[in-house]
């Protein structure tokens, strides 16, 4: 009787459900507003399906897209109670969504600037990295979107995808999803797969219109395709991936252009921007575009009222060919100026400066007027700062600010700005503020001290991938936090559970960032340097593009210099030799104006062209700009049979690169590097050597040199303003006296 009654009563359960479902699904679609979906979810909040969690996250981006950007803000929906609760149980079941629910799922929680560090984004990540090779191309394109907007283009997670992609490269027939992984991979990939890949959307491209791969047809359900053709914004993310993998296809890059001719009227002024770049970068020529899309840009300027839309637009007018600001676009942006933020103002005074500089070469002319505006810009930029009261408020505009106008006019007051926000420093923004420092290039000991002491005492907080961003401040600036120990070895304890599962790459990147600061954790060089890691380093750099491959290798060659010559106990061998050379011999090492002064002079020092090398090779081939020897008297010693033409490199001088300089000189004799220092060696703000610099002297003293290192603003201070000073401080330098 009883197991009847349960069978009932389960079959009612069952019945009633799949009309429940509906139900909701029905009420969700036509809900109007956000407050209509939580309350809607705060009735049914016990009983939410891995379904019902998916409509109620569609419904609430569909009510997000409707709104226009000017009022689109997504903090109050990401800090409602309801939509917390919402997220808990898209983590709660996980397990029971389909792949496609699954994507999407991670998809809009990150559109509501969810963090990347937030425990359901890294469920959602962690399941879908699991599934990776069940993905269909739609979900593995949404996917590989998710993670590039999570700036993890270069994780393991993306070199499996683009490792599926090349995989399976012949059977897709997906233009949309096909153009979504272009742009998501083609800074990782190699040129080899770049020319598959393009080649394969020239193909699609080609077969839209046809009745026979009938494409467009497959893609009527997706969003971004509704018509029998490819899309405006299919062509403009095409267009896009061509210029990261700088694409030289001039078919395809004209096929492309001619679909945005068609378009051109429909975009709005951002990829308007973003066309103007894309073509230009990719040296698209065509007389009658260009004429018409500034046309175009001109008529969105005059009717345009937004700050961002503007500097979008002024930014586009200054990068087409013969740019030309008229009086009514210095009008609207002066008009404008009052309104913007940091972030339009960095966009205006680059675009300025680069108008400037074409007058100044093409037309030999500079305005009062531009010089006028710029200086207006200098003021709004320090009166912006100057209103700034929160920091999370200021991170919004600090994060995009780069360019020779935010170095030289803002970065010194955006500095004291932050450090008045000392306190605010936790770890939620460490690395974000750590990563500004470091573009910065300014020395704040207080912030840097302040960041060492959040990660000493939160350090259970911060996820690893944050660990690179957090240490490359201390080792570009060359500082020593009063908790280093500590500091580094709170890093070290947060990375240590991940090291197995972090990209190769990250760990070759943080691991020489440590060496920089002379900090060699002894688990981690071992883990790198073995014959395992070597194998996964290797099947990535396959899939990596040249450009990116070469700064790698030439990362791990440093690394691998830096620990033979520090960590001689690890007993780590030196295996770039041929890496170096292959390097080295293309380039032909010419010297700058400031080079060749000082290599005349010191031949004149040092008694003739025979007594000194410009840019010698020592051994593991770091360049010295100059080396002579001295004898045991500090006399000069010849070079036998040395020449050398002015400015070009003298060539390979040590057979067997691990020697040490003592062992090929005469008893007593000294080896010495001489080393021009520009400003680029020291930091914006204080005479107070970088890293690198630090690094390169260390090095060489340890190989045995004597380092002489020159500053640029010693060499060029009013004391040395006449040859004679020069050569005495030469003298005083290399012998220990000065002599006129």
């Amino acid at each position: 009787m009883f197991r009847l009654r349960g069978i009932l009563v389960s079959r009612r359960v069952f019945q009633l459900r799949p009309f429940s479902y509906e139900s909701f699904i029905i009420q969700m679609n036509n809900c109007a507003d956000e407050k209509q979906v939580f309350d809607l979810l705060e009735r049914n909040k016990d009983t939410l399906s891995e379904k019902q969690v998916g409509c109620a996250l569609n419904a609430l981006q569909q009510i997000r897209m409707q709104k226009i950007s000017l009022i689109r803000n997504s903090a109050p929906v990401k800090d409602h109670p309801q939509f917390l609760r919402l997220c808990k149980a898209a983590a709660n079941r996980i397990n029971s969504m389909n792949n496609d629910t699954l994507v999407n799922v991670l998809y809009i929680i990150r559109q509501f600037a969810v963090e990347a560090h937030d425990p359901v984004v890294e469920a959602l990540v962690s399941e879908a990295w699991k599934r990776l090779k069940r993905f269909d191309i739609n979900a593995l394109s949404t996917f590989s979107t998710c993670l590039a907007d999570q700036r993890l283009q270069f994780s393991p997670l993306m070199g499996e995808i683009a490792d599926i992609v090349n995989k399976n490269l012949e059977t897709i027939q997906d233009l949309r999803a096909l153009s979504v992984l272009m742009v998501s991979i083609s800074s990782l990939i190699s040129q080899d797969f770049q020319e598959r890949l393009v080649n394969k959307t020239e193909f699609l491209f080609d077969t839209v219109d046809s009745s026979k791969v009938n494409i467009a047809r497959r893609l009527k359900s997706t969003i971004l395709l509704m018509s029998e053709e490819l899309t405006s914004q299919q062509t403009l993310a095409v267009l896009e991936t061509l210029e990261n993998m700088e694409s030289r296809n001039s078919h395809l890059i004209a096929k492309i252009a001619s679909v945005l001719h068609k378009h051109l009227d429909n975009y709005k002024p951002v990829d308007l921007l973003k066309i103007t770049q894309a073509l230009i970068f990719l040296r698209f020529q065509s007389k009658e575009f260009f004429v018409k899309l500034r046309k175009l840009l001109l008529s969105h300027l005059e009717v345009s009222f937004m700050p961002s839309e503007i500097s979008s637009l002024v930014c586009a007018l200054c990068i087409l060919p013969f740019p030309d600001l008229n009086d009514m676009v210095v009008s609207r942006i002066e008009e404008v100026l009052p309104q913007c933020n940091l972030k339009e103002l960095n966009v205006f005074a680059a675009s300025l400066l680069r108008w400037i500089q074409y007058g100044h070469m093409c037309l030999g002319t500079t305005t009062e007027k531009q010089l006028k505006l710029l200086q207006t810009l200098d003021h709004y930029g320090h009166q912006r700062l100057q209103q700034s009261n929160s920091l999370d408020l200021l991170w919004d505009e600090f994060k995009s600010l780069r360019g020779d106008w935010f170095h030289e006019s803002l970065v010194e007051e955006s500095v004291a700005i932050l450090q008045s926000f000392v306190d605010e420093i936790s770890y939620i923004n460490v690395a974000k503020i750590a990563s500004f420092l470091s573009r910065t290039n300014y020395l704040s000991t207080l912030l840097l001290d302040r960041i060492a002491s959040v990660v000493v005492q939160q350090i259970e907080k911060i996820h690893p991938l944050s660990v690179f961003a957090i240490t490359l401040p201390f080792s570009n600036l060359n500082y020593d936090p009063p908790q280093r120990d500590e500091f580094f070895g709170a890093c070290m304890q947060c990375l240590n559970s991940y090291v197995g599962t972090l990209d190769p790459l990250k760990l070759v990147f943080l691991a020489f960032s440590f060496a920089t600061i002379e900090y060699f954790p002894e688990d981690l060089l071992k883990k790198i340097f073995n014959i395992e890691f070597l194998a996964k380093l290797d099947s990535q750099l396959e899939i990596l593009s040249s450009s990116l491959r070469k700064s790698v290798l030439f990362r791990f060659m440093e690394l691998n210099r830096a620990v033979c010559l520090e960590c001689p106990e690890f007993q780590i061998p030196w295996f770039h030799d041929r890496f170096c050379q292959q390097q080295y011999n293309k380039d032909a090492g010419i010297m700058n104006e400031a080079k060749q002064q000082i290599y005349k002079m010191l031949a004149e020092v040092l008694g003739g062209v025979n007594y000194v090398k410009a840019s010698a090779f020592s051994p593991y081939y770091y360049r010295v700009d100059f080396e002579c020897i001295l004898d045991k008297r500090k006399k000069p010693l010849p070079y036998g049979g040395h020449s050398i033409t002015l400015g070009k490199t003298s060539g390979m001088d040590w057979e067997l690169n691990t020697q040490r300089v003592k062992a090929s000189l005469p008893p007593g004799a000294e080896r010495i590097a001489f080393e021009f220092l520009d400003l680029k060696a020291f930091c914006i703000n204080l005479p107070h050597l970088k890293g690198k610099s630090a690094m390169k002297k260390r090095h060489l003293e340890i190989l045995g040199y004597h380092v002489i290192q020159v500053p640029y603003f010693e060499w060029n201070s009013m004391t040395m303003s006449t040859k004679a000073a020069r050569l005495d401080y030469l003298k005083e330098r290399i012998f220990g006296e000065g002599k006129s």
